[in-house]
């Protein structure tokens, strides 16, 4: 019998044409060598071209899906995205509390790139206050990381910045993300030893309109890659390179923003499956 992989869970919202959320998370742990096990948080109506509804999970279905998974599973790694509200950021808090699973890695999701509120202003505060410090490391875009921090981040050094007040206030590891920023520019801010260590990962802006999704791509894929014992600079670097191969390789789906391609790598081997 093969040896089983890691098992990685995502806590996040549910989108219907599978560029985010729990679907297209499932497709990124798959593509890293992982089980994917899911807890829906939110249900959304929306498409290539925006989101149209949301609608939060009670907490106490997310506080019961989550026992069952972790009393049957041993959990290597743990993604959260998308939670919609305060009631349920506290379920996640409880649950991580109670566990205590290792390579936690939280998305904050407070809006969708459309400008749909994700999260109500409750369960923005009690995320940041209560959910942020149990998380290895947080993943911010430029957007998100200046609501948190209460700062104007719209380049590298107000990154640091940005970076070094969400420490402050509780975070062990940082990456922000500015894809769309000219450079385009990452930055991984992280502890050791007590020292601070910063370092900006530059990056290609890509001609693409498949970008849906890709704050989701890269935060489960760095949960896989801690899943899998790889360091935090490696695990970061890995899950930036393959968010920029599935944007480089998507494909036109939609009448809007399509999805990157989260499992570019079974292009090459179709040919295999086929009779």
């Amino acid at each position: 019998m093969a040896s089983s992989p890691p098992v990685v869970l995502t806590i996040a919202g549910f989108d219907p044409s599978s560029g985010a959320g729990v679907t297209a998370d499932i497709k990124t742990i798959a593509a890293h060598g992982c089980y994917g096990i899911a807890c829906i948080a939110a249900m959304t109506v929306q498409s290539t071209q925006g989101v149209r509804r949301v609608e939060v999970v009670s907490a106490a279905l997310i506080a019961e899906t989550l026992e069952g998974l972790a009393s049957d599973m041993d959990i290597a790694g743990v993604h959260i995205g998308m939670l919609g509200n305060a009631d349920a950021v506290r379920a996640v808090i409880d649950f991580l509390k109670r566990k205590k699973l290792p390579n936690v890695v939280l998305d904050p999701v407070l809006r969708s790139s459309s400008g749909t509120a994700l999260i109500d202003d409750a369960g923005r505060e009690t995320l940041i206050s209560g959910l942020m410090p149990l998380a290895d490391v947080v993943t911010p875009n430029v957007d998100e990381a200046s609501l948190m921090a209460g700062l104007a981040v719209t380049n590298h050094l107000e990154m640091k910045g940005a970076a070094e007040k969400l420490h402050r206030m509780g975070s062990r590891a940082v990456v922000v993300t500015g894809g769309h920023l000219k450079p385009a520019v990452d930055l991984l801010s992280f502890f050791q030893n007590g020292e601070l260590y910063q370092e900006e990962l530059r990056g290609e802006h890509q001609q693409s309109n498949s970008t849906h999704g890709t704050g989701c791509a890269f935060s489960t894929a760095l949960a896989c890659n801690l899943a899998r014992g790889k360091g935090l600079i490696k695990s970061v670097m890995e899950a930036k390179a393959y968010v920029a191969v599935a944007i480089a390789r998507g494909q036109a789906i939609g009448k809007g923003v399509g999805p990157v391609n989260h499992l570019f790598h079974l292009d090459e081997k179709s040919n295999s499956f086929e009779r």
